[in-house]
């Protein structure tokens, strides 16, 4: 005949289970998704517990033994089991915090490039920049009637005028100074006209690098294999590039009239089409994840202001200058060990300049007077 426990022990045992299992919630809220193995188990064991405490309920006792002391057993043995259970837990849920922020910290470094390029077009559209700028949107703020920079075209008119038989142009680096000033001529107004009696060589050099710090290359990441493995075919070449948007195409046919011009000068200028594709191509075409080859970093080293005057009468210690935001410890002199040029991306570029006309066929070719 089962046996009848008393409304008191009843009203304890509910308690203690409904507790336990509350304890169980609570540790399952605080550990996340990893938590669900554990929790199952422990539900398992929980649930085990009480049908044997029932099962026990069923069945005569021993002597000397009673319902009370049998729940009592059984509630001290799922009481040890749950404490051993949510320690388990809560371990497993500090490696997987561990785990979460590793992940997480993945997941921002592959971002930063995305969120700087977002930020850059921000700029662009909010303000006079035009270095570190994607081009579409200084076209766009422009609005001058033209698909091209105007600093491109400032510089190209300059250029075609007064400059083209200037020897090494666009393979001297020019003035750091004066390319400081004169980028931020252009920064505060995009359609400035050249200071008189400014160097060609400088001009020159600002080209180079308006052209080193926009964010992605003329001829775009997307396209960059199919350009390459088309290398010197013309067709292929024309074909490919009608894929880029208006302003990369536009741009990047007067960037390369412009050199064609230069070259056809290379018996006064000593640049010839090889020469002024192996100066260009780091600055129009590189592929995607590149941290930037050793003419880009020079290029934007030579943008920024010069470093900080340091006090050395001062306290600060040398892991201070270290942690100095703006100071850039980078050379101006490229490293010997760099990586190798592309030569498949220096022949397309190469080929740009001396097919410009036939490649170029759907634009509306720049001509200079």
């Amino acid at each position: 005949m089962p046996l009848v426990e008393s409304p008191q022990w009843r009203r304890k045992a509910t308690d203690f289970f409904s507790s336990s299992s509350f304890k169980l919630k609570q540790a399952g809220q605080s550990a996340g998704d990893n938590i669900a193995d554990v929790a199952g188990k422990v539900g398992s064991v929980v649930k085990s517990r009480w049908a044997i405490f029932q099962d026990a309920r069923q069945r005569p006792p021993p002597p000397g033994d009673t319902v009370q002391e049998r729940f009592i057993s059984a509630a001290a043995n799922t009481g040890v089991i749950l404490r051993k259970s949510i320690s388990e837990t809560k371990e497993k849920v500090a490696v997987g915090k561990v785990k979460v922020e590793e992940a997480a910290k993945k997941t921002a470094d592959k971002s930063k490039t995305i969120l700087n390029n977002i930020e850059r077009w921000q700029k662009g559209v909010a303000s006079t920049d035009v270095f570190g700028v994607p081009i579409e949107a200084t076209v766009q703020r422009e609005q001058s009637g033209k698909a091209v920079p105007l600093i491109l075209v400032k510089c190209a008119d300059y250029l075609v005028i007064s400059g083209l038989s200037n020897e090494n142009l666009f393979r001297s680096e020019g003035d750091r100074k004066v390319l400081q000033q004169l980028v931020s001529l252009y920064n505060e107004d995009s359609g400035a006209s050249l200071p008189d009696g400014v160097s060609p060589i400088d001009v020159a050099a600002l080209v180079k690098c308006y052209l080193a710090s926009i964010p992605e290359p003329l001829t775009t990441f997307a396209l960059y294999d199919e350009l390459r493995d088309a290398r010197v075919s013309i067709d292929d070449l024309k074909n490919i590039l009608k894929k880029l948007p208006n302003v990369n195409y536009m741009t990047l046919e007067f960037v390369t009239a412009l050199l064609l011009r230069v070259s056809r000068k290379s018996a006064l200028n000593k640049m010839d089409s090889r020469t002024l594709a192996v100066e260009f191509t780091p600055l129009i075409m590189w592929q995607q994840g590149d941290s930037g080859t050793d003419m880009r970093n020079h290029l934007r080293f030579t943008l920024k202001p010069p470093p900080k005057i340091v006090d050395t009468t001062s306290n600060t210690t040398t892991w201070d200058l270290l942690d100095e935001d703006d100071v850039d410890a980078s050379s101006q002199i490229p490293l010997d060990d760099a990586s190798p040029p592309d030569y498949s991306a220096i022949e397309v570029i190469q080929c740009l300049i001396e097919h410009h006309n036939p490649i170029f066929t759907d634009a509306n070719e720049t001509v200079w007077r």
